[in-house]
């Protein structure tokens, strides 16, 4: 009978045996991560879905942060990309607006250009008016081209210098004279490899003689501006502004950019600017409808909005962690109960239930930190591709890979420990007689 007895418990112990790989109860860490790894790899099917959710959560906080951090990147870009130092002067929307209720309200006018300039510390100011036109020259048409009406320190404000001929000048503004200067590729497509510095070209019905060619500068933004054309700001007001319209508007304008010496007191000038606007105005600087911030602080507003979206995004990323840990659980409870009579064995030769314990919670967070390892792999390679593909660009930020990979450990410690602790307070004797 004895004999009977030993032959059955070794019948039943082989399996529990094979899985530990003749190990002992007590084991060390090593032996710990090795037996981890081989019940990971035992059903790869299984594992390889247990982990998914944790893959998916992982993958998505690093895509989500990424999107968000190249949408910051590019607003930056773009708002850094229309000059140096800048300060901008707008006109509130839906105040002042001619024919509506407070029409008595004060206008941005093209001459307050003057007043912001006799500021200390203002290097130069530039209103811009577009208009799209077809234009002719040189026996070419196209059609749809901008034509941008502005001032004479477009190009130091804005940064587009002149690369041969010249740019025209504030008395020239002031006149209304027709003449232009040709963006870089719009000067290739309408003169080839001639020099247009000299000719006529035609915009609308308009015609104007071409005075300079601008320096390549690309696109900013949405702004292409080398295939535009730039005309002094008062040619639009006369012949591009329909007669109905220049009625009620005038020479009201939406946006002044106002460039500020480096070595001013930034916030000293942005306060005398508002003083003399009300003053010339009649008003008091709280009624003045006109706002004026810095390049940084519209780049900061948007950050923070930016910022928001990102972390809602990352909050939704991160109920994947959840519902993976909760997969992770799952699965483990359920190798607790398929390991029930391993456990024992492992128990009666001398395993403690800290052994047990840790045991079971080092699978778990194997499970979550090899979902972690694919889901970085896949959230990295689909931000690079979402930023190559798509319209938006993407910026990898290494920070949500740490955070990422360590939200995924925690998930597999803290979803882990109750199978864990179940398994170490199972009863050597009842699991050892569990079928």
């Amino acid at each position: 009978m004895a004999v009977s007895m030993e032959s059955q418990v070794q019948t039943h112990s082989a399996p529990a045996e094979a899985s530990l790989n003749g190990v002992s109860g007590i084991i060390s860490p090593k032996e710990t991560l090795r037996i981890a790894w081989e019940g990971v790899l035992r059903n790869k099917v299984r594992s390889l879905l247990t982990m998914l959710g944790i893959i998916i959560g992982v993958a998505a906080v690093i895509i989500m942060i990424s999107i968000s951090a190249g949408t910051e990147a590019q607003i930056a870009d773009r708002i850094q990309g229309l000059g140096a130092n800048l300060v901008f002067i707008q006109a509130s929307f839906g105040r002042g607006r001619p024919g509506a209720e407070n029409s008595n309200q004060p206008q941005l006018v093209f001459s307050d250009t003057d007043i912001i300039e006799s500021v200390p510390g203002v290097l130069g100011t530039v209103v811009e008016m577009p208009s799209t036109q077809s234009v002719k020259a040189d026996g070419k048409t196209l059609t749809d081209v901008t034509v941008l009406g502005t001032t004479a320190d477009f190009p130091s404000v804005r940064e587009v210098p002149v690369a041969d001929g010249r740019y025209f000048n504030k008395q020239e503004v002031d006149r209304g004279s027709k003449v232009a200067v040709l963006g870089s590729s719009l000067a290739d497509d309408l003169f080839g490899d001639a020099d247009p510095v000299g000719k006529s070209i035609t915009a609308g019905n308009t015609k104007l003689s071409i005075i300079g060619v601008a320096a390549e500068k690309g696109t900013v933004g949405n702004t292409d501006f080398d295939s535009q054309m730039y005309v002094p700001i008062q040619v639009i007001f006369d012949k591009f502004i329909p007669s109905q319209f220049s009625r009620f508007m005038g020479d009201n304008v939406r946006l002044i950019y106002a460039q500020i010496d480096e070595d001013a007191d930034m916030d000293r000038v942005m306060e005398q600017i508002e003083l003399k606007l009300a003053t010339s105005k009649g008003v008091s600087v709280d009624d003045l409808p006109f706002t004026i911030q810095t390049q940084q602080s519209i780049i900061d507003t948007q950050a923070a909005t930016t910022a928001a979206f990102r972390n809602l995004l990352a909050w939704v990323a991160g109920v994947s962690l959840i519902v993976g840990g909760i997969g992770i659980m799952n699965i483990m409870l359920v190798s607790v109960t398929e390991r029930t009579r391993e456990i024992g064995i492992r128990q009666s030769v001398g395993a403690t239930p800290n052994d047990i314990r840790l045991q079971f919670l080092t699978e778990s967070v194997m499970l979550s930190l090899v979902g972690g390892l694919i889901g970085i792999v896949l959230g990295v390679g689909g931000a690079l591709l979402f930023g190559q593909t798509g319209d938006m660009p993407t910026v990898v930020v290494p920070s949500s890979i740490l955070l990422a990979f360590g939200s995924a450990a925690l998930i597999g410690v803290f979803f882990g420990y109750f199978p864990a602790n179940k398994a170490a307070q199972l009863d050597p004797i009842e699991a050892l007689r569990y079928e």
